[in-house]
């Protein structure tokens, strides 16, 4: 298949594009390589990409839609793609409150515009990541993707609302088979360098203080990356307009993951505590039976055996990773 993924230089989007390639697929990834955290481990994913043939790589921002239609709907390329896998987003909650404008143009405008070259384009599968941010304060738990996400917390989690809805109004409107995918906090080697279990294993490895927002029983339905692209991938087959969990089905209390990395490392950590962040969620809980029965999915990796692959993979990197900001 040719398949476009955006956000192909991102941590879920080089997962996604590696197993697509090593199936045989073209992969056409797209990626702006910005700033938003340190490049050069942008860079480390998309020279993994690069040694394929079949990874094609086009730098370009989602939010620009003449840009991406010039350089790769190009009628010249004779390029016709079965699938659209968006995978390119501003992520973090935080920081969204600080810069609320860039999630607006890279999350919705940017999912806007793909969904108008699917429409354009006769592309016929869309599939959209999308957050467990939108579940908010809902105590119900594990969350259910029909409970109610009007109220969200974030900006971050506002705009991928905006995302959900649009699409579905593309599938109403122009019959596109949409999968959105609800991830929960995805961790993994080449992770996020703003997301805690990088951050908690670089400082706790230098003897640096960490900081945890409240007093560390919030807990996260943590999920590997493995696991989530393996979600990705099996959400081509799906018809219709589904909201999809993917998740591990069993939280995790954070100072808990402190301790595994503790005990990995074998050092103790310096915990600063600060107050929790108002834009921030106490708890998260996938309930993934739609996962199960729908796409036949399921986490295969255990919080114990990935926060030990990612504390590994830290220590073998450790050289031009300690330089990570």
């Amino acid at each position: 298949m040719n398949i476009l993924v955006t956000g192909c230089a991102g941590f879920i989007g080089n997962k996604v594009s590696e197993i697509l390639l090593n199936d045989g697929n073209q992969i056409f990834g797209i990626d702006n390589l910005n700033s938003s955290y340190d490049i050069s481990l942008k860079k480390y994913r998309l020279n993994n990409l690069n040694l394929n043939s079949n990874f094609n790589f086009f730098e370009l921002d989602i939010s620009n839609y003449k840009s991406i239609e010039k350089n790769i709907f190009n009628p010249s390329k004779n390029i016709r793609f079965d699938i659209i896998i968006n995978l390119a987003a501003r992520a973090g909650v935080r920081q969204s409150v600080e810069n609320p404008w860039d999630y607006y143009e890279s999350n919705t405008i940017g999912t806007l515009n793909l969904l108008e070259l699917c429409k354009k384009w006769n592309i016929p599968k869309f599939i959209l990541a999308s957050t467990s941010s939108l579940y908010g304060l809902n105590k119900n738990m594990p969350f259910l993707e029909e409970i109610n996400t009007d109220q969200v917390l974030s900006p971050y989690a506002a705009s991928k609302k905006a995302c959900e809805v649009l699409a579905h109004t593309y599938h109403y409107l122009h019959k596109i088979d949409i999968s959105v995918l609800r991830f929960f906090t995805v961790y993994g080697p080449a992770g996020r360098p703003d997301m805690s279990i990088f951050k908690f294993i670089k400082s706790i490895d230098e003897a640096k203080p960490i900081t945890i927002f409240g007093d560390g029983t919030q807990s996260r339905d943590f999920t590997y990356v493995d696991d989530i692209a393996a979600g990705v991938i099996s959400s081509i087959r799906a018809t219709g307009y589904q909201i999809i969990n993917l998740g591990n089905d069993k939280p995790i209390i954070l100072s808990n993951i402190v301790e595994l990395i503790e005990n990995y490392l074998n050092k103790k950590a310096i915990i600063n505590y600060t107050p929790a962040h108002a834009a921030d969620v106490k708890d998260t809980w996938a309930n993934i039976e739609k996962a199960k029965n729908l796409l036949q999915w399921g986490p295969t990796i255990s919080i114990e055996e990935g926060i030990k692959r990612t504390v590994n993979w830290y220590l073998e990197n450790k050289t031009w990773l300690s330089k990570i900001k």
